[in-house]
């Protein structure tokens, strides 16, 4: 009844099977692949256009919309039938398949790409993206009922953060000595890894101009805590 399938179904599964199987097999017979190369359906559907037109006895249809063919028995037909044309025409028509693979591969190339940034950006040290690399932040992101507790070392950092409340509570831990900011340039000030830090996980950061003061206006935290030793480290903090 010439029904259009929207939702593809059994005939469109079978091209795509016939179509993947068959680039994939000549990409690598006629040694268009590189030896850590390789073609993924995604690469080989990357911009396709098709029309499939059938003509078939007794369609079954998944839904009541009639809009995507349900024939289980039609994916191995379609696979077969166009699989065999498609691996004829390949074969006849060299200059056509090595670019259509080359297509393909720019696709592939293209996924892989996109692979290792996302790979980049998610090792990416948090520090570089402004959060302090060693903060374990809250998940609340209202600075009034947001605390942020400074810890005296890795250690009591990772006893505090098995015994916060993650909900609005902040770990940051810090080494005992700290730089003695009201004695120094404010050059080496920024520098200073655990000032950094320090900076970084409250959200401040430093007007430029000849005050030279905090800017409070991104504040993530109302509320800090400094949890230290009762020595000489702690009293550094």
């Amino acid at each position: 009844n010439n029904i259009h399938t929207h939702e593809g179904g059994t005939h469109e599964e079978g091209f795509k099977l016939a179509l993947n199987r068959n680039l994939s097999k000549y990409a690598k017979e006629f040694n268009l692949l590189k030896k850590d190369e390789s073609l993924l359906s995604e690469d080989i559907l990357e911009g396709i256009t098709a029309i499939i037109s059938l003509k078939y006895q007794n369609p079954q249809f998944e839904g009541q919309t009639k809009a995507k063919l349900g024939n289980t028995e039609v994916r191995s037909i379609i696979s077969q039938i166009f699989g065999e044309f498609l691996e004829r025409f390949l074969v006849e028509n060299p200059t056509d398949a090595k670019k259509i693979i080359d297509k393909c591969l720019l696709s592939a190339n293209a996924r892989l790409s996109a692979k290792r940034a996302r790979e980049i950006a998610r090792n990416k040290p948090l520090d570089s993206l402004g959060f302090a690399s060693k903060l374990a932040d809250c998940r609340s992101k209202d600075p009034q009922i947001s605390e942020l507790y400074i810890a005296e070392g890795d250690s009591a950092g990772g006893s505090a953060k098995q015994g916060r409340d993650s909900r609005f509570q902040a770990i940051l831990p810090l080494r005992g000595k700290v730089l003695n900011v009201e004695k120094t340039q404010s050059a080496k000030i920024l520098t200073n890894k655990e000032i950094k830090s320090l900076i970084q996980a409250i959200g401040i950061g430093i007007n430029i101009g000849k005050s030279k003061e905090l800017n409070l206006d991104k504040i993530r935290y109302h509320k800090i805590i400094i949890m230290t030793d009762a020595d000489v480290d702690g009293a550094h903090i």
